[in-house]
């Protein structure tokens, strides 16, 4: 029997214990380490039955790029895809080994690449293990080759030649989703070299606003964050260090009920590193 997500962009674990057989399910872990962590990524030796890794870092970015994280080309993604299994009717649920971190840097490549039917898993690996629901040893799980079509929407990404003229529209509102002691430049950069900074004109939205105990606030929580810092009908366009935390936002907006969201890929290195204070 086949599943779908019926445009639901986060599921409980309750939800993927129960459909985890499904025909055109694919589980995927999309572990990384964040830059201040210690020891590795996807260290876990349980995951959750059928998972297969989903690599971010080496497989779904720009390994060529100048910057972390760079967004591949619909080429490259479309090829990596099928490699995983994925085909046009896949139902996707990635994960990640910390609640909600880059398993929505995932969700948002998917939706960027054409795909709809994707979502997180609220809570991730720790809420799965919390419950006490089944695992299996590590291992590759390999697919046969998928038949995905990788369709590239332009519209869902802010590249540096962008940001100027947004960064003056009145209609647009940049949500940088960094600490506030990084977007207020208390603290150092994480990135050795890389200079303390904002986008001009941008506002603060920490990323672990929208979380409790690594789940996505309730939709009526996440509405009224959203509407201290938005006008109703903005365009928002989310940064933050690297690209990944700037794909929470854009989550926790989903679920909000904001429809026209942006991420900027280069996001705070890119930017901090190609402009001057």
């Amino acid at each position: 029997m086949k599943v779908n997500l019926d445009s639901r962009a986060a599921v409980s674990v309750e939800w993927l214990n129960k459909h985890i057989e499904a025909e055109n399910l694919l589980v995927f872990n999309a572990s990384i380490l964040k830059v201040t962590d210690d020891g590795y990524a996807n260290a876990d030796q349980r995951q959750i039955p059928h998972t297969q890794f989903f690599d971010i870092k080496k497989a779904f970015s720009d390994v060529s790029g100048e910057f972390p994280n760079t967004i591949p080309s619909e080429e490259q993604f479309q090829s990596e895809a099928r490699k995983l299994g994925i085909n046009d009717d896949s139902t996707i649920i990635v994960y990640d080994d910390k609640g909600i971190y880059s398993s929505a840097r995932v969700w948002w490549l998917f939706k960027t690449f054409g795909h709809d039917n994707v979502a997180i898993l609220d809570g991730g690996l720790p809420e799965w293990l919390r419950q006490d629901l089944p695992t299996e040893d590590k291992q590759i799980n390999r697919k046969l080759k998928g038949d995905f079509n990788a369709r590239f929407i332009r519209d869902n990404v802010v590249y540096f030649k962008d940001l100027e003229a947004l960064s003056e529209d009145k209609a647009v509102t940049i949500l940088d989703a960094r600490s506030s002691d990084r977007f207020n430049c208390e603290v150092p950069e994480p990135r050795a070299g890389l200079r303390r900074g904002t986008i001009p004109n941008s506002k603060n939205l920490p990323y672990a606003d929208c979380l409790k105990d690594g789940k996505l606030k309730p939709k009526t929580e996440l509405q009224a964050i959203f509407k201290e810092r938005v006008a109703e009908n903005d365009t928002l366009v989310f940064s933050c260090g690297s690209g990944i935390t700037a794909c929470i936002l854009d989550l926790a907006a989903t679920m909000a009920g904001y429809e026209d969201t942006k991420v900027y890929d280069g996001s705070w290195t890119e930017y901090g590193s190609l402009t001057k204070e």
